[in-house]
């Protein structure tokens, strides 16, 4: 998560463009959304299997609260903050035990 949320920051434009992306999908997203849709969607069913993360954690907000993260990370001397973020948004999706 930490490696997608910087590389969101560094490409700064892909993130405002994701949410668009979410919001209205469109011929120019399309390939790419089924692509990121498909792995993050591979990603969070592992993750629920091998009992990382809650059982009804939606891939594709998942998604969302890293693109939003990255939003952060974008920001000048933002990078820790966002890190720290990613911290709580693993912490907070992980199942109690």
């Amino acid at each position: 998560m930490l490696l997608f949320v910087d590389y969101i920051a560094t490409k700064q434009i892909i993130g405002p463009r994701s949410q668009f992306a979410r919001r209205r999908p469109s011929k120019l997203y399309e390939g790419s959304r089924s692509q990121i849709q498909g792995a993050i969607d591979s990603l969070v069913k592992r993750a629920i299997k091998s009992r990382n993360i809650h059982r009804d954690l939606e891939p594709f907000d998942l998604l969302g609260a890293l693109i939003s993260v990255s939003h952060v990370a974008s920001a000048p001397d933002q990078q820790q903050s966002a890190r720290r973020l990613v911290d709580i948004l693993i912490t907070g999706s992980r199942p109690v035990r």
